[in-house]
């Protein structure tokens, strides 16, 4: 099965609450995820999870330390996720690619359809 390596920005305010995109297309259109994407040929994880967020929420965030490592087996693929806590730096979120977003405060995590793959990481943001 063929393994795709990718980073997600777990991005949260002051307030403590945590940035959700909701996915506008594909086989998942509708579910939420954190924003981030693939890992390029050569580029690390930060670097990586820095262009993914200017080119889909067009804002510089600082990213701080992994969370967790992501395993999942989708039907046609692996995935592995490197999740890193982050916030922003400069900008707003501005949607280009997701249909939906929302500043969710942890107790509100559930209140959305997650991605299977980032089911794990809400349970850690809940404890």
């Amino acid at each position: 099965m063929k393994t795709i390596h990718v980073v997600a920005a777990i991005i949260h305010d002051e307030e403590g609450r945590i940035f959700a995109t909701q996915r506008g297309y594909g086989d998942w259109k509708g579910w939420w995820e954190f924003p981030g994407g693939k890992i390029e040929p050569g580029e690390n994880s930060q670097d990586a999870i820095r262009r993914e967020i200017r080119e889909e929420l067009n804002c510089e965030i600082a990213v701080g330390e992994l969370l967790t490592t992501v395993e999942y087996d989708y039907p046609n693929f692996h995935l592995s996720m490197q999740c890193f806590m982050c916030t922003l730096s400069s900008g707003e979120p501005q949607l280009l690619e997701h249909e939906d977003a929302s500043w969710l405060r942890r107790e509100d995590l559930d209140s959305v359809k997650w991605l299977p793959a980032d089911k794990g990481i809400i349970t850690l943001l809940k404890n």
